[in-house]
């Protein structure tokens, strides 16, 4: 073995540019392959990683206090297999409207009492402050994304003491929105008792329903009365990660295969390369086990080097592209829950030397079976019928020599050339697939914004009081649209209600003014026209099994008004509904518009605007219309993951030219010697992959776009919304054009370094021999 080592030493050394191309492609590849693992893994279950992190509830119960004790629940609990938290003492808790907005709360909240944030279920991240210990403390329920700025301040309860904030807790169970002391509790009058419980199979609704009633059924009829399954809150925390899900493992997907192909291309070619080098090493005495033994170790050198290299530089890459993938209305929950795995980190580690030694295995075991004699005439003229008789063909044609030969060159080792061509068409489909996912998301993010470009809220808050409008409802409509740069003004109002025959809440919005209408997010049917119509949102519609045409009735409080269904628009909130004024006020009457949007003239300033909106009224809060931050989001992400892939193949595209002129480095000499210039020698090397770029493109179009048709609609179901048919008809002649380039531009730019350098060799050099 001192031998074999030695050998294979002395090949790493002196094939330095080999060595770099193995180890700079398995490092890049083996990046993306941690990172698109990862994204498979993180996309896959982000919630449960964080509700098992903080050994969250199966199934939060509440039961009454009349009618069964603490001690029982206790005993009941000890079910074999079952762990429990409580019982904790809870309360409902009314806040004055203005306290309850400035510290992010409801107007009710709930309150348990509970003496510490650990225990063996539902252990709380206290992130700021410290625990409620003594009566007169509470601690919040907040991510870690508030700022905690609120400590020390008072939250005043109307019918009860004022309580000082001395922490903030983030529970990603939801059990309350505040804990207090047990000693405080009693002054807040709780009406129920809390109990956490985790089951030992916890896969479905019925089998927790089933496992809950095992521990119940001691106890006196009536005593629960309420309990929420996590299956539940998981499907609400879940959904927008549930969009990101279909794109991710998309890119996952790709990013593996691009890898995988990439690192067989260049590890199999090197071998195949050093044909002439192993038959010199039989000739000297080297046992075909020996040769073999020499190219696995003289390529494992530098692909370990570069696995381990590539393994530390995905979870560099991984770790904040993660926290940009995953921002949005669920950072919060998910911080610090997506990350990479260990088992991602062991696959690559192990797993790519393992693809590179297989790659390596096959044409090594090829080679021990050759007499030195052939391997040395192997590796000395390689095979090139196929190549020859194309280039025979094409010489009778009008393109330039240089071209017509650049084209038969791909057929001289077709096993190369497929597998270089598979890394174009992923990359290629990457590409379109990515293109086609950003005009859906731009078109998505910018759907109904030309409405309008300030928010005007008729209300705001000073030191923690809220301040009602000097100017009354169609007084302040009028204001706002006389200001400079206002050119249309539309009033909203939003009202609870309740739909006849089912338990589902409605958010019913009133619109009044010059822009009722949202065309652009309109999926189906028509705008409200007239009194007793409504468009409803699609993931109302889908939830509530009802579509465009049927009729419903809306009732608040003992008011009712029986509605038609006109349209259906893009809303991923499964409780709102939009109706005209008139209809609004039937069942709201004494509600007043909450807020105004203000569409401007072109070229006004949205600041400007709510600066003297600001000024006009001091009573109401302008909001200039922000960015959409999801489809930043994915379109951010695509970007990175389609430039990453996109370098990973021309890298593949790199050490195929590099490989092919190792190869024919006598036919280059003999080239340059009857007149060949140096420019004509890199026009022919450019050719030979931009034919396999062209193929690429021929190929990787269509599965692009067959995988932005499917992938797609899978992330608006993921959320149950619609889209309308403008968001996902993106494919237009002139961007299938462009399109048609990408593979061209990922084989020229991997090919044409190496092939000015072969341009450059003189004659002298490409015809010595190794």
């Amino acid at each position: 073995m001192r031998a074999v080592w030695r050998a294979a030493r002395a090949a790493v050394r002196r094939r330095r540019l080999q060595t770099l191309v193995i180890a700079l492609v398995t490092l890049t590849s083996t990046a993306a392959m941690v990172v698109a693992l990862g994204l498979v893994d993180a996309a896959s279950a982000p919630f449960d990683k964080a509700f098992g992190k903080q050994r969250g509830p199966h199934v939060v119960a509440a039961f009454d206090p009349a009618r069964v004790s603490d001690a029982q629940l206790a005993k009941a609990a000890q079910g074999p297999g079952v762990a429990a938290a409580g019982p904790f003492a809870q309360a409902t808790v009314e806040l004055a409207s203005g306290p309850a907005n400035n510290y992010g709360l409801g107007n009710e909240i709930t309150v348990v009492g509970r003496a510490d944030p650990n225990g063996p279920v539902d252990r709380l991240d206290l992130w700021a402050g410290r625990w409620a210990t003594r009566p007169g403390e509470i601690v919040l329920n907040r991510d870690a994304n508030w700022l905690p700025d609120d400590l020390g301040k008072q939250l005043r309860v109307p019918s009860g003491p004022a309580l000082t904030i001395v922490g903030f807790a983030f529970d990603l169970s939801r059990t309350a929105d505040a804990w207090v002391a047990p000693a405080q509790i009693g002054a807040l009058h709780p009406t129920a008792t809390q109990m956490l419980f985790r089951f030992p199979d916890a896969s479905s609704e019925d089998r927790l329903r089933t496992q809950l009633g095992t521990v119940t059924d001691g106890l006196p009829a009536d005593a629960l009365t309420a309990s929420r399954s996590y299956l539940t809150l998981k499907d609400q925390v879940s959904s927008s990660a549930r969009a990101y899900t279909p794109y991710l493992m998309a890119f996952g997907i790709l990013g593996i295969a691009v890898a995988v192909l990439i690192i067989a291309n260049v590890v199999s070619g090197a071998v195949i390369s050093g044909f002439r080098h192993i038959g010199v090493l039989k000739a000297i005495g080297f046992t075909p086990g020996q040769v073999v033994a020499v190219y696995l170790t003289m390529i494992s050198v530098p692909a370990v080097l570069g696995c381990a290299l590539g393994t530390a530089l995905g979870n560099l890459l991984a770790r904040p592209f993660f926290e940009f993938v995953f921002m949005g209305p669920d950072a919060g929950v998910l911080h610090g829950s997506v990350s990479v795995s260990a088992w991602v980190n062991a696959v690559t580690l192990l797993g790519m030397p393992g693809v590179c030694v297989l790659a390596a295995l096959a044409p090594a075991v090829r080679a021990h079976r050759m007499s030195a004699a052939r391997a040395i005439s192997a590796g000395s003229a390689p095979r090139a019928g196929r190549a020859l008789a194309i280039q025979r063909r094409l010489a009778g044609s009008r393109l330039p020599r240089s071209v017509s030969l650049g084209v038969g060159l791909p057929f001289a080792r077709p096993g190369r050339s497929a597998l270089t061509l598979a890394a174009v068409v992923l990359g290629v489909t990457t590409v379109t697939f990515a293109t086609g996912l950003a005009t859906t998301m731009n078109r998505f993010g910018n759907a109904g914004r030309d409405a309008y470009q300030v928010t005007v809220y008729a209300s705001s808050f000073r030191d923690g009081k809220e301040v009602q409008p000097e100017h009354g409802d169609r007084e302040l409509q009028s204001l706002l649209g006389e200001l400079p740069g206002a050119d249309e003004v539309t009033a909203r109002g939003d009202v609870d209600a309740r739909m006849a025959g089912s338990v589902h809440r409605v958010m019913l919005e009133g619109r009044r003014g010059d822009r009722p209408r949202l065309d652009s997010v309109l999926t189906e049917g028509r705008w409200v026209r007239s009194s007793g119509e409504i468009v409803a949102g699609s993931a109302f519609l889908r939830q509530n099994g009802l579509r465009v045409g049927d009729h419903l009735r809306l009732e608040k409080g003992d008011r009712g008004e029986r509605v038609l269904v006109v349209g259906e628009f893009m809303e991923s909130d499964a409780r709102l509904v939009v109706t005209d004024w008139s209809t609004f006020t039937l069942l709201a009457p004494r509600d007043k518009p909450i807020a105004y949007h203000v569409k401007l003239r072109e070229g006004a300033d949205p600041a400007a605007y709510a600066r003297a909106a600001r000024a006009a009224d001091a009573g109401i809060t302008p909001t200039p219309q922000g960015a959409n931050t999801v489809t930043q989001t994915i379109i951010g992400s695509a970007t990175a993951l389609t430039l990453m892939l996109a370098v990973v193949a021309s890298l593949g595209v790199f050490n195929t030219v590099v490989l092919n002129t190792r190869d024919r480095r006598r036919d280059l000499g003999m080239l340059k010697s009857i007149g060949m210039t140096p420019r004509q020698v890199t026009v022919m090397t450019v050719t030979s992959m931009a034919v396999l770029g062209a193929l690429g493109s021929l190929l990787g179009v269509p599965l692009g776009m067959a995988g932005h048709q499917l992938v797609v609609p899978r992330m608006a179901d993921a959320v149950d919304i619609t889209l309308p048919s403008y968001m996902t008809d993106v494919w237009q002649v002139p961007s299938l054009t462009g399109l048609a380039l990408a593979g061209l531009a990922i084989a020229v730019l991997g090919a044409f370094v190496p092939a000015r350098r072969a341009g450059r060799l003189t004659i002298a050099e490409v015809l010595r021999n190794e």
